[in-house]
């Protein structure tokens, strides 16, 4: 959950303390998990005070009088003692009372909670967050009050750890800001498992997924009492190369990530160095270490990776054999002896080199989506200039296409290379002139993509209507003798671009020829 910027604004946070809360929250999940408890972020909020209390408030900026809930986190290893959402709720009078002497004292409290919940009597710890001598924020953490038992030992354990983080919390020690915030799948949870260690890196518990995990790894004894550096740089043969930062992590020295692979086996860590408030400044006295196998997830990552090679590779192949295709045609056109054969074949050539283009750009790139500004860039002017050697054409380009599924791609690039070749051959029939391309995205009524892309020639012109379009008199007529460029033109647009095109006169001279698309997959 993150903070919202209203509340961080009305709380007057100094420097640095909005960034450790955002830190703070994305961290606490561990908290809530190791106290078994929900946890409760309240903000001070004097900007909903009435006016009346405004100068009081003023006064006395060290004690809040009130205060708004700005984030909670459920545990995930038991269940919530909150079934509504506690963000923006109001704080209860004596719950109230407790927080306004923590704010001032700045030491943690403790109450018996019979108004946060309807239906729980809780127990509520109410801990102050204290950053360079200041209260910035209160933590309230319920826990739902049992009988008497006698807790099992990994209870206790997680217990110790809660309000060992808890403590360095309170002065703002914790979450550091030098520690790893990658966002790597598979980052280890309370659940997943969880280490304490000393000082020097002996495992004093181990959570009994932790000996699962290193029994998969290949250690069958008992992890306490050991060196876990030790342990795991025995299960790792030579071969086996690890980060050198793994050390740091395993001995808890450091507030980082690390990750091993043993044979098919891999587990990621995370170490949390814990630290007390000395004479001589922070001191670590030890360290928690969660892991997590997380093999599966390697695997299929691993899978994607191959999956995303291979189609990359049969793309490149493709265009190989395109290209290949082409050359074999440019080869026969020149041993054609009658000039419409050898246009026949020159204007194939072109086509097969086009559609070469779209797979050579899908071959570069890890998703089925072409760049088409890139790719059009190229084949805009090469079109242009293929249709006439001989003949000065400028080309101009307007817009962005942005990225455009393969299925597209393929199509918009030959009906592109189709129309701007004709705007060349007989648009401007001899003449110097320029070819413009304009591309426009927008959304329809029904919030589908649509992409409207124009080509404009300012040639003699090569429609003998003033306007054409599907459907009408001018199409029908047209259409039959029409040559086979303008055949796929339409059949492209209409097939493969669920679209529609428009021939009409350019003012003062030339044709436009306007394509609308409609980018949606079924």
């Amino acid at each position: 959950m993150s903070l919202n910027d209203s509340k961080l604004h009305a709380a007057s946070l100094g420097p640095g303390d909005t960034e450790w809360l955002h830190l703070l929250m994305g961290d606490w999940q561990i908290i809530a998990d190791t106290a078994h408890a929900d946890i409760v972020l309240w903000l001070p909020d004097e900007k909903n005070l009435p006016d009346s209390e405004h100068l009081s408030a003023m006064r006395a900026p060290a004690f809040p009088r009130h205060f708004t809930s700005a984030g909670q986190v459920r545990p995930s290893t038991v269940h919530t003692v909150f079934y509504r959402d506690m963000v923006d709720q109001e704080m209860g009078e004596k719950l109230l009372e407790v927080v306004q002497q923590v704010w001032r004292h700045q030491k943690t409290e403790y109450l018996d909670d019979t108004e946060t919940s309807d239906e729980l009597i809780l127990r509520t710890g109410v801990i102050p967050l204290v950053r360079h001598g200041r209260t910035i924020a209160v933590l309230t953490i319920h826990t739902e009050l049992f009988g008497l038992r006698r807790p099992p030992r990994i209870e206790t354990v997680y217990k110790t750890v809660a309000e060992d983080l808890i403590q360095m919390v309170k002065r703002g020690a914790w979450p550091e800001f030098s520690a790893s915030v990658g966002t790597s799948r598979g980052n280890p949870r309370v659940s997943d498992g969880l280490l304490t260690l000393d000082s020097e890196g002996i495992v004093n518990f181990a959570s009994p997924n932790v000996s699962s995990i290193y029994k998969r790894l290949g250690f069958s004894g008992e992890l306490e009492g050991k060196q876990l550096v030790e342990i795991t740089r025995n299960l790792m043969s030579q071969d086996e190369t690890a980060d050198e930062t793994l050390p740091l992590v395993l001995s808890g020295r450091m507030p980082w990530r690390g990750e091993i692979k043993v044979r098919n086996t891999s587990v990621t860590f995370r170490a949390i160095p814990l630290r007390q408030e000395t004479s001589l400044g922070e001191e670590r006295y030890g360290a928690i270490l969660l892991c997590r196998d997380v093999s599966e997830l390697r695997r299929r990552e691993l899978e994607l990776m191959t999956k995303d090679a291979t189609i990359r590779e049969i793309h490149h192949r493709v265009k190989n054999n395109l290209q290949t295709v082409s050359a074999l045609l440019r080869l026969q056109s020149r041993r054609m002896k009658t000039g419409e054969a050898k246009q026949g074949l020159e204007q194939a050539m072109r086509r097969v080199a086009t559609i070469a283009m779209v797979h050579e750009a899908l071959s570069q790139g890890l998703t089925q989506n072409v760049d088409f500004d890139e790719l059009i860039q190229r084949q805009f002017h090469l079109a242009a200039e293929l249709a006439s050697p001989g003949q000065h054409i400028r080309t101009e380009l307007n817009g962005t296409f942005g990225e455009l599924p393969s299925q597209f791609a393929t199509p918009l690039a030959l009906v592109i290379n189709e129309i701007v070749a004709n705007a060349v051959e007989h648009g401007l029939d001899g003449e110097t002139g320029t070819v413009t391309l304009t591309a426009l995205q927008s959304l329809t009524a029904q919030n589908e993509r649509q992409l409207t892309v124009t080509i404009c020639d300012d040639g003699c012109g090569m429609v003998k209507y003033p306007i054409e379009e599907a459907g009408s008199s001018a199409y029908r007529e047209n259409k039959g003798r029409e040559g086979l460029g303008m055949q796929i033109v339409r059949t492209l647009v209409a097939s493969e671009l669920n679209g529609s095109i428009r021939w009409e006169p350019r003012q003062p001279r030339g044709t436009a020829v306007t394509i609308r698309a409609h980018l949606t997959t079924n």
